[in-house]
């Protein structure tokens, strides 16, 4: 207990080089981003346009006058406070609003780990048993397919399908379980074909282990050796991918949540852009970079208690 202690004060510690990278590109992604911050505030009614006094007042007042250097401590002290600034457009909070938009976007990440894990194991399990046969060829060309289809045309197909002809699915919006059925399958269609080959890849090589001829050896059932042995140990890289995974939809369901029409972060930050709502954009890669630096850390944990040989910043 006390070295998983160690080792999550170790890694966490190793996080502050990159927590301070990531503030520094979501604040330079502000500064460099074409337009005039305070102009896009005092235009917002599209009817009025501000003169050079307003401007330089609008600007003073939001600190866009100050050194770069000054602007970026200013905006970080805020930032560590869970003050990430206002956005343009609503005058909301923006961290509020990303706390808002949360729950959406992680219910529909969820659900398609669920179904990448429920779906891609099984899968490359059964690939790998029967490598070689015609299951595997066909696993493999379908998992193949699962990875190339772009998630934007397989959107307009399920939706052609499931919501127009059998109409046994909303095409949009969000509300109910069925709202999340679509989103969450295109979401996991790429990785349930990464997690197939991955998986097969692995347990292959697993299988082919001295330890695993000694179990044979012994009069042990397939399916127990697979269960306490060689699935355990071949599942530590889907365990890698699928934290990377998670921490990808959170940042990466954009187009899906845009198709969609899903209040989720994603749509959130797609907005901030169109509108060139900078604090959005700056608050949305600082909250991303968080989330991934957690994601990572919960996989090392998950690593410690799936295989306890690993030893806790030692050597093997």
């Amino acid at each position: 207990m006390i070295n998983t202690l160690k080792y999550i004060v170790k890694r966490i510690l190793n996080a502050i080089p990159v927590l301070i990278g990531v503030s520094l590109i979501a604040f330079v992604l502000g500064i460099m981003a074409p337009g005039d911050p305070a102009l896009e505030i005092l235009t917002m009614d599209g009817m009025s346009y501000p003169t050079q006094e307003e401007l330089q007042a609008m600007r003073e007042e939001m600190g866009l006058n100050d050194p770069i250097i000054i602007q970026y401590f200013n905006w970080g002290k805020n930032a560590l406070k869970g003050d990430l600034g206002r956005s343009y457009m609503t005058n909301e909070p923006v961290f509020d609003e990303i706390i808002r938009r949360l729950p959406i976007t992680f219910s529909i990440a969820s659900l398609a780990v669920i179904i990448a894990v429920l779906l891609g194991i099984p899968l490359g399990v059964l690939m790998a048993f029967k490598r070689y046969s015609l299951i595997d060829h066909l696993g493999r060309v379908i998992g193949l397919m699962f990875i190339s289809i772009p998630g934007f045309w397989l959107s307009f197909m399920l939706i052609t399908v499931f919501s127009e002809k059998l109409k046994v699915l909303p095409t949009s919006g969000y509300g109910s379980f069925r709202h999340l059925i679509l989103p969450s399958i295109i979401l996991a269609s790429g990785t349930i074909g990464v997690i197939m080959r991955l998986n097969r890849a692995t347990l292959i090589e697993e299988i082919n282990k001295n330890y695993i001829l000694t179990a044979r050896s012994k009069g042990l059932f397939d399916r127990m050796i697979i269960v306490h042995h060689s699935l355990l140990n071949s599942i530590m890289p889907v365990i890698t991918y699928l934290g990377n995974y998670f921490g990808g939809i959170l940042g990466g369901s954009a187009i899906i949540e845009t198709i969609f029409a899903i209040p989720g972060i994603g749509s959130f930050v797609v907005d901030g852009i169109f509108s060139r709502d900078y604090p959005v954009i700056q608050g949305y890669v600082l909250f991303m970079g968080i989330a991934y630096i957690l994601f990572n850390l919960l996989v090392d944990i998950c690593y410690v208690m799936l295989n306890p040989q690993i030893r806790l910043g030692g050597k093997n």
